[in-house]
């Protein structure tokens, strides 16, 4: 499968997800909309005091698999890049923890998620937040121009993983902290779900073996690499993600049991050259 191939078919996704939320059906991570409020990747992420203010169709788009805004340990007047920013949760999120001397930026490369984002953004009132049209593997943003960088269940739906990673680092501070929630898997893939589009554009098939992950980001630049499990799926799960493709899913399920994990990846550019 070609990056273009993986990228249209997340956009189309994404795009329709968009719409769903926007008429009032959400739609999650690779959930059909009547099972979003089950979904064992996107259910459950935020605390309630952590949702005050935020608007009802804001959670609705959140289509992420952790709370990276909880973990990166934000400091006021620092500036935040989102990766794939969704609805925009993580976006006001970070807004409200950097304070009125910094700034969260939000990144998608869908019209419709973007224009959910910036309604929402109008809704929540919060003002120190821009929202940017571009993909995670060419950012639009100068050399060293953030100081930290979230995403949440977005990086294992590029198809060009290297570059993403390159360009967070590029796009960092001397300093600056890499912090994403994402799907990680400890152990081998079926190659049936490798080869799935659907399931890549549901955060499964595209996410990342952990070792290959903390090689990529060391081969990035990037030191002080920590992949902290969140969630560990295991076949009860695996069947609710796999459900509508065209798979023996009990079979499936329990080859995949224990192998997907939502995780918190950390790592850290260093403050000088090493």
């Amino acid at each position: 499968m070609s990056t273009n191939d993986v990228r249209e078919t997340v956009k189309r996704k994404y795009g329709q997800a968009a719409r769903q939320i926007t008429e009032g059906k959400p739609s999650c991570c690779g959930s059909a909309p009547e099972s979003a409020a089950l979904d064992p990747i996107t259910s459950n992420l935020y605390q309630h005091h952590e949702l005050e203010g935020v608007p009802a169709q804001t959670l609705a788009a959140s289509l992420g698999c952790g709370n990276p805004t909880a973990l990166a340990e934000l400091r006021p007047g620092e500036m935040v890049l989102d990766l794939g920013a969704d609805g925009g949760i993580d976006v006001l999120l970070s807004a409200r923890r950097v304070g009125p001397t910094g700034k969260a930026y939000g990144l998608d490369m869908t019209d419709e998620m973007l224009a959910l984002a910036r309604q929402n953004q109008a809704k929540s009132g919060v003002s120190n937040v821009e929202f940017l049209k571009g993909e995670i593997e060419q950012i639009p943003l100068p050399d060293q121009s953030v100081d930290v960088i979230i995403s949440n269940c977005v990086i294992n739906l590029s198809g060009d993983k290297p570059r993403v990673l390159a360009e967070a680092f590029r796009v960092l501070r001397p300093g600056g902290r890499f912090a994403v929630s994402d799907i990680v898997v400890r152990g081998s893939v079926p190659a049936k779900i490798k080869q799935d589009m659907e399931l890549w554009a549901g955060c499964v098939a595209g996410a990342l073996e952990e070792g290959e992950y903390r090689s990529l980001l060391l081969q990035a630049g990037f030191h002080d690499v920590r992949i902290e499990p969140t969630r560990i799926y295991r076949a009860e799960d695996a069947r609710e993600f796999l459900a509508g493709s065209n798979m023996d899913i009990a079979r499936i399920a329990q080859e995949v049991d224990g192998t997907f994990m939502s995780a918190f990846v950390r790592a850290v550019k260093p403050s000088s050259p090493l």
